[in-house]
Parts: C-alpha cells; sequence; structure tokens
C-alpha cells in the first residue's frame, strides 16, 4: 500500500527525555546563564548581547536556558538566522537538550523550521500553537503578516538573533520594530562570538538594538549592552579549548588562471570551486604528495587528524595515499564520504561504513579521517589533535566549523594544543580566500599579540589583491605601461576596507578593498557621500536590484573616480562597497597598514642596490636569493606569494633605472590658492576658512523657520537636508569664495546638470 505522507522533520511535537540532563554546561556557559537569569528578573522587556568565541558554545547555552526559563514557563521563543545550517542547528540543540530536569511543568513542546529550502517550511505552515518558531531572516521579512495570527494576544515573547553582528541589516531591524510593535513585553537576545569586529559605525547601530546588560551582577544599560562575555583567551587557559598552532605550506599549484565571471562568482558567492578546477586540485600528484609528507614527517606531533579534502575523488585518492604511506608507521587512514556524493564515483560507502570508520578513530586504530563537508559539525571527535586544510573556503562560517572540529581543550575530554595546518595554492585570481587565523581575529579576540604575527595576517591580506595585479602585468597581451612606470612604492596598500554582508543566498560574503596612495582620497569621499547617494536613489531595499547598482556606480565613477589612478580602482569593490552600505547603513571599517615596514617591500629598493652595485647575475641571484629565504618573518615571500612575480618586479625597476637618470631635476612646482581649491580640500589645509565659508554660505540662506534652497524656495528646519553649492561651478571657472556659494536641498542639488560637480558637505 503506497504511503499518502512523508515524514516532515521540519516540524513537530517534542517530548522531553526523563530524568537529567546529562550535559553539564561549563563554568562560563553557567555564568551566562546566571547572567541572563538576572536581566529576566529584574526587566520585563530587555535587548542584550551574549559574546562567547568561536567554540563556547553559543547554541547550547541559549537553547538550554530558553528550555528551562521560556519553554517550560509556556512563553513562546522566535529564533532568527540567516543560513539553513544555523537554522538546522539550534533546532538540534532544542531537541538533543530536551529533559525533564529542563522542561519540569510541560509534557512536549512544538516546533517549526521555515526557510527557503526544500526540506523546511514556509511561512504559511506557520500555526497559532507552535511553541518555537525556528526562521531565517529573509523568509519571515518578506512575509512579516504572517507572525499576526501567532502573536495575537502573547503578552511577551523570546526573541533571539543567532550570529548578531549581522542584526544591523535592515531586515533583522525590519522584523525587530514589527514584533515590538505588537508584543507588550519582548526579550531580546543577540547571540556573537565577535559583535566588535564590525565597522564603527556598525558600533552604534548594535548599541542601538541591544541596550541592556550585565556588569558585577547587576542589570545595567551600557555602550552595547552584553549580559555576558567572555574572550578566547580565556577558554583557553581553563582548558576548554585547546590552544590552536597554526602552519601554512605553499603548494606552488596555480590555479584559476582565466576564470570567468561566472566561475569567479560561484567561489566568491556560494564558495563552490568549478568542477574542472575541483578535479584539478584533486589529481594532482604533487599537491597531494605535499599533504602525505607533511604529516609522516611531524605524525607523532600531529596524531589523530581530521582531513578536509576538495571533493569525493580527493577523499578516496588521499585516504589510499595516506594508508600506503602509512604502512610503514603503522598508520591508518579512513574515508567518511556522504552517498549523497557518490553518483558518479563508482564507489558506495554506506552508512555503516562510516560509522565504522568513525569507531576506529575513535578508539586509536585509525589516525587520519578523510571527509569532505560531513564533519564540520554534529560529529564528536574530541580525540582530534589537527585539522588539515587541504580545500580553501571564502566562508567565515566553514572555516569556524572545519577549524571546531579540533579546539576541544582538556577540561572537555580533548587535546590542549591543535595544529591548524593549510596547504596554500596560488591564484591567479582576486579570491578572498579566508585564512584560518582570521576566525580568531577580533576586539577582545586576538590569539597572538606578537606585532609580526599581526603583520604577517595584513600582509596575507595585501597578497590576495596583489596577486591580480601581478598576473595582469606577466600577461603580455594587456598594456601595464602606465603602472609599471609608476614608482613601485606606490603600488604598496596603505590599508583597506574589509568588511562582511550576508547576501541573497543566504552566505556570508567577506571583501576586501586595497587603497593605494592613489586611490584613498577618492574612497574617503565617497564614504562621505553615501548616505547623499542612498538619499537621490530613494530605496529602502536590502538587497539593491542591478539596476540601482548600476546607477549608483556611474555616480560614484563619475563623482569621485574621474582622473586616471595607478594603481586604477576597480568597479567591483564600489558596487560591493554599495551592497554593504545598503544593508547596513554604515560605512566599511578602514584598516591602515602602517603597522607594516613598507620599505621592506619596495622592489625598487632592492634594484636600485643591483644596479648601483652593478652585481653580476650570480651576485644578483645569490642576493635575491637571500632576501627570499631568509627572514624571521618572510614578508617579500608573504607579500608577492610567488618567487617569479618578485623576479619580474625587480627586473622592470632594473629597466627604469636603466633608462632615466637616478636623480629627478628640481622643479618649482605651481601653487594654487584657496578659492581655487574645492571645499573638502579647503578643510584639510585651512579649516578655518572652510568653517567661516561655510558659515556664510548657510547665513545667507537664514529665514524664519530654518533654511531656504536657493533653487526651489523650500524651507528646511535642519540642515542636513542642505547642501553647500557652486553657484558657479569650479569646471567652469568658479571659485570657491562667499560670493559664488550658496545652498540648495539634497534634491535641487542632486538635479543640476553638474551635480556631481558640487562641493556637498
Amino acid at each position: 500500500m503506497a504511503k499518502n505522507y512523508i515524514k516532515n522533520t521540519a516540524a513537530g511535537e517534542v517530548y522531553p527525555q526523563a530524568g537529567m540532563n546529562p550535559r553539564s554546561p561549563f563554568e562560563h556557559q553557567r555564568d551566562a546563564m546566571s547572567a541572563l537569569d538576572r536581566l529576566d528578573e529584574t526587566h520585563a522587556s530587555y535587548s542584550t548581547l551574549v559574546v562567547l568565541p568561536t567554540g563556547g558554545g553559543k547554541t547550547y547555552t541559549a537553547s538550554t536556558w530558553l528550555l528551562r526559563n521560556a519553554i517550560d514557563r509556556g512563553r513562546k521563543v522566535l529564533w532568527l538566522a540567516h543560513r539553513q545550517t544555523l537554522l538546522e542547528q539550534a533546532a538540534d540543540s532544542f531537541q538533543r537538550y530536551a529533559y525533564a530536569s529542563e522542561l519540569p511543568h510541560i509534557s512536549s513542546f512544538h516546533y517549526r523550521i521555515i526557510s527557503g529550502a526544500p526540506s523546511h517550511d514556509r511561512t504559511s505552515d506557520i500555526q497559532p500553537f507552535d511553541d518555537l518558531l525556528i526562521i531565517s531572516k529573509d523568509s519571515l521579512s518578506r512575509n512579516l503578516e504572517r507572525l499576526n495570527d501567532w502573536l495575537e494576544s502573547e503578552e511577551e515573547l523570546y526573541l533571539i538573533i543567532d550570529e548578531a553582528h549581522h542584526s544591523t541589516a535592515k531586515t533583522y531591524r525590519r522584523i525587530i520594530d514589527y514584533v515590538a510593535a505588537r508584543v507588550p513585553y519582548v526579550k531580546m537576545l543577540g547571540l556573537t562570538a565577535t559583535p566588535f569586529r564590525t565597522a564603527e559605525s556598525e558600533q552604534g547601530l548594535l548599541a542601538r538594538i541591544y541596550k541592556d546588560g550585565v556588569a558585577d551582577g547587576q542589570a545595567v544599560q551600557g555602550d552595547i549592552g552584553i549580559a555576558y562575555k567572555i574572550d578566547l583567551k580565556e577558554l583557553i587557559s581553563r582548558r576548554i579549548l585547546a590552544s590552536p598552532r597554526f602552519e601554512s605550506y605553499h603548494t606552488d599549484e596555480e590555479y584559476g588562471t582565466h576564470l570567468g565571471l561566472k566561475a569567479w562568482e560561484s567561489i566568491q558567492h556560494l564558495d563552490q570551486l568549478p568542477d574542472e578546477i575541483a578535479e584539478e586540485i584533486a589529481e594532482s600528484g604533487a599537491r597531494n604528495r605535499l599533504i602525505v609528507e607533511t604529516y609522516m614527517q611531524k605524525a607523532a606531533e600531529y596524531g589523530s587528524t581530521i582531513v578536509f579534502a576538495v571533493n569525493i575523488t580527493h577523499a578516496i585518492t588521499l585516504t589510499k595515499l595516506f594508508n600506503e604511506a602509512g604502512k610503514r608507521h603503522g598508520i591508518k587512514a579512513a574515508c567518511i564520504i556522504s552517498e549523497t556524493y557518490d553518483m558518479g564515483t563508482g564507489v558506495k560507502i554506506s552508512h555503516a561504513d562510516n560509522e565504522k570508520n568513525l569507531a576506529a578513530y575513535r578508539n586509536g586504530e585509525v589516525k587520519i579521517l578523510v571527509n569532505v563537508n560531513i564533519l564540520t559539525e554534529g560529529v564528536d571527535l574530541p580525540m582530534t589533535k589537527s585539522v588539515f586544510l587541504a580545500r580553501p573556503t571564502v566562508s567565515t562560517i566553514l572555516m569556524t566549523q572545519m577549524i571546531g572540529r579540533g579546539l576541544r581543550g582538556k577540561a572537555a575530554g580533548g587535546t590542549s594544543l591543535t595544529y591548524i595546518v593549510s596547504f596554500i595554492d596560488d591564484w591567479n585570481e582576486h579570491i578572498a580566500w579566508v585564512s584560518p587565523d582570521s576566525v580568531f581575529t577580533g576586539e577582545g579576540n586576538v590569539f597572538d599579540d606578537d606585532d609580526k604575527e599581526y603583520q604577517k595576517r595584513l600582509i596575507r591580506l595585501i597578497s590576495i589583491a596583489k596577486i591580480e595585479e601581478f598576473a595582469k602585468i606577466l600577461n603580455d597581451s594587456i598594456d601595464t605601461t602606465a603602472l609599471e612606470a609608476a614608482d613601485f612604492s606606490e603600488r604598496i596598500p596603505i590599508g583597506m576596507y574589509a568588511f562582511q554582508y550576508i547576501n541573497e543566498d543566504g552566505v556570508d560574503f567577506s571583501y576586501q578593498v586595497m587603497v593605494y596612495n592613489s586611490t584613498q582620497a577618492s574612497y574617503e569621499a565617497l564614504m562621505q557621500a553615501l548616505p547623499e547617494l542612498f538619499d537621490v536613489v530613494d530605496t529602502e531595499e536590502e538587497y539593491l536590484p542591478e539596476e540601482v547598482l548600476d546607477q549608483l556606480e556611474a555616480c560614484c565613477r563619475s563623482r569621485f573616480f574621474r582622473t586616471d589612478m595607478i594603481p586604477p580602482y576597480d568597479a567591483r569593490d564600489i558596487r560591493h562597497i554599495l551592497e554593504y552600505y545598503a544593508q547596513k547603513e554604515s560605512e566599511p571599517r578602514f584598516y591602515t597598514f602602517e603597522h607594516v615596514d613598507r620599505e621592506r617591500l619596495d622592489v625598487s629598493v632592492i634594484a636600485r642596490k643591483i644596479w648601483t652595485e652593478n652585481m653580476t647575475r650570480q651576485a644578483e641571484a645569490e642576493y635575491i636569493n637571500e632576501l627570499w629565504e631568509t627572514g624571521d618573518d618572510n614578508l617579500l615571500r608573504l607579500f608577492f606569494g610567488k618567487k617569479t612575480y618578485f623576479i619580474r618586479m625587480k627586473d622592470i625597476e632594473i629597466a627604469k633605472l636603466s633608462e632615466f637618470p637616478p636623480e629627478r631635476p628640481a622643479i618649482a612646482y605651481e601653487k594654487k590658492s584657496c578659492e581655487q581649491l574645492p571645499l573638502y580640500q579647503i578643510k584639510k589645509v585651512n579649516p578655518t576658512l572652510y568653517e567661516k565659508l561655510h558659515e556664510e554660505a548657510f547665513a545667507k540662506a537664514e529665514v524664519e523657520g530654518g533654511y531656504q534652497c536657493a533653487s526651489c524656495g523650500k524651507i528646511f528646519k535642519n540642515r542636513r537636508y542642505m547642501q553647500v553649492d557652486h553657484i558657479r561651478p569650479m569646471n567652469a571657472g568658479g571659485l570657491t569664495t562667499a560670493g559664488n556659494l550658496q545652498i540648495l536641498c539634497r534634491s535641487c542639488n542632486a538635479l543640476k546638470a553638474d551635480r556631481w560637480e558640487s562641493d556637498d558637505t
């Protein structure tokens, strides 16, 4: 008889297990719960953060506390996240720790998972009897009215936001406001590892969202309301987490030489390697031998190791090679493969086989466990001492999950030290691969205070962008004459804008914009103008339509990036900044490279030494090898990535010295008066004059009730709607004088034919 139903795992009734919850919280988790107890006792409504670093058990802590304090008291819980995996992780935690000891007053509770995933329910499935809604923020934001029946007559609601550093996005703020308008008492809890890894302006938004905290056992209000916070070092010192030791090995393998736009976006947005590149990596004999030999050389130190492979072919190949090499050492490897990935390989490994291999790994019979993504979460393997990252990723979440497999500390039944071993390839495209040590960086979460380690992290980020530039220079089909002619020091970034936002697929999208001397002023002006630009397009959309992005990018290009820049700006950088601002309504954070010894990276200095000393070929080769191979921090190697690029740059700089005299002639530069400068430049060189001109312009526009636009005549009470404008544009010979300045409203200024020439303030 055919079934007329299927089991819906996205919703169901949870019946608590009898007895005590076998998992006891650690001290920091108990402290976090106590802090939440204090807020719950003190405030009928509150909004607060719990900050626990990677491996600290945020989901367990929150779900256990909610079972006791919300679900058991008959209060509804709305749990928000932006990724399917986070939703499922939360649901699993509520189910796994539902014991009678946590829920003494109820016999069951009803949960529902909602997202755009085929395996989950939709907002239309929400029922008034649901006790726990675990829902994606995008699914809910598009259908907020579906909450009305569920919220009807509710006096109190617990609202949980997972990965709360994203809650500054418009979507989250819209949901928060909607719920607050319909429920008298909302108790909001944000969970995050790094609330301060955001831009300063984002921190201001966080402060407006999370206002309540706990200090010295008392409920307080602060700049950013935090109920409980503990840093990574403290958890390591308590032996709850293992101390990570990062190692990296360069494979010298080249990939992505001619990636198309579609392939590049697949990697950057979806964290999916094109099949042909994945197979190329999987079948690379030299790369695979390096991975295996690296382990065998330090097998005693690495111990029980989990290896993350690129694909199923790669996992099978590495397992075979590990077993061949391990015969003489008595070391065995096994492979964990999901049956969903078996098609096309001919390899059939059943669930029973996987369980057998896991058991062998747990009892020490198998020392190396190779998998693709199966062991990223939900599998308890405390004996793991090392994690081998044989695949790259652009996903911070995935990197965190992979590293997390080895972070169980002594007190938690794990090890005191964990090796995180990366294998780094050469990519001839601008791809922001996540570095494993970046998971541990952030205010209050800096693992290593050593200045040299900080330098290395910065240089690695620089090198991502430099690879693309060097690849262009090595390609004779692209004219790089102007770039090569520029002083090499100008091609060393002075800093970068680094930021993260959630794309439409719910994936954390990380991006870095390198800033050079040539582009610094343009980017600074763009950042100041972002509110104005978005006022002009008048959009409330969090995900900008392509036509709006095109319009904004064109405006930015014509207004801020008109002159020749060496190195040039990248139009993609502008688009990603715009996408970030649309979601966060704040400018991204700027990281300066002032801690980096830029002179040591200046190839022109190295070239000048070779040229002036008239080195022989052998002497030059020895000098270059010494620079490349020695040094306690290997800045050159980190910066250039590949010796070929370094040598090519050296040759270009030597050729320049041979063609042009080394000394510059004396130059008497022309001078410009302040009246020939735009306002933003006057502000830099003569702030007093800037203030005088600014106030005189507004004084002329001042009327009863506010300030009058010189074009439309409308009166505005607040200056923020007004802008200083040149009556005669500067490109038409106008000067920055009191007589040539007027006040326009933003709309009129935007509509002027020369709107992108005006000096807005």
